[in-house]
């Protein structure tokens, strides 16, 4: 290949990969929140932590978080968040959907 190919291609594989991350978080981001506002119709659910990952969630993916006055920190994904707890030794999410008062 040609120096001037060879950079040419080097460019465009380049220039694909930020698209292909993004349009991966993106994806993500859409079916984990679909899976959180299938699973909390009533504002605060909880729920064991290996229903929603055999579902695709990714707790690490997520757009903001919230502090509550205890110091948990609630991860969401859009307006619907997430709290790790752990339970008898069983691994469970806090779902709960944004509210005013979290601003």
């Amino acid at each position: 290949m040609a120096p001037s190919l060879r950079n040419s291609h080097q460019y465009q594989k380049e220039k694909e990969r930020p698209e292909r991350f993004y349009n991966k978080v993106d994806n993500q981001l859409k079916l984990s929140r679909k899976i959180l506002k299938e699973y909390n119709k009533g504002g605060k659910v909880t729920i064991r932590s290996s229903v929603l990952l055999e579902l695709g969630f990714d707790p690490k993916f997520f757009t903001h978080y919230w502090k509550n006055q205890k110091g948990e920190v609630y991860l969401f994904v859009y307006e619907y968040g997430f709290l790790k707890k752990s339970e008898n030794g069983k691994e469970k999410y806090v779902l709960v959907t944004w509210q005013e008062y979290m601003n």
